[in-house]
């Protein structure tokens, strides 16, 4: 009874909490559409990275077969390090270099780039594990 009682409560609360802050966001951006502009630009240049950062292990497939036929961790581990490295360049590109941003910005910037890194070894391996079967 009082799982079910929480849940309408916690429902109606969520509810408003939405309506208050979709309701906030409408009007912040009818009075400020210059900062509407200012996040369609940021999400363009953020999904063109993911689109980077999806597409470069796969591009590069034929640098992972290379790697697998040496066994050498030295040779993956470079492989993952450039890989990065190309991710992170790319990102920076996109933001307009490496000043004049804030504590945020470099924040998401190494969350990005740890995520991009652990894809980049996700991939790897699986092309690695494909390659080891034939």
């Amino acid at each position: 009874m009082f799982s079910a009682i929480g849940q309408y409560v916690g429902a109606k609360v969520l509810t408003a909490i939405l309506v208050v802050s979709g309701a906030g966001a409408v009007i912040w951006f009818w009075k400020h559409p210059e900062a509407l502009e200012t996040i369609w630009v940021t999400v363009k240049y953020v999904l063109v990275w993911i689109g980077i950062v999806l597409m470069v292990p796969w591009v590069s497939f034929f640098v992972t077969t290379w790697v697998v036929s040496k066994e050498s961790n030295v040779g993956a581990a470079l492989l993952l390090v450039g890989l990065s490295l190309v991710d992170a360049i790319v990102a920076i590109v996109l933001i307009g270099g490496l000043s004049g941003h804030n504590a945020l910005t470099w924040m998401v910037l190494v969350l990005g780039f740890l995520s991009a890194a652990a894809y980049n070894f996700k991939v790897c391996e699986y092309q690695a594990e494909r390659l080891e079967m034939r």
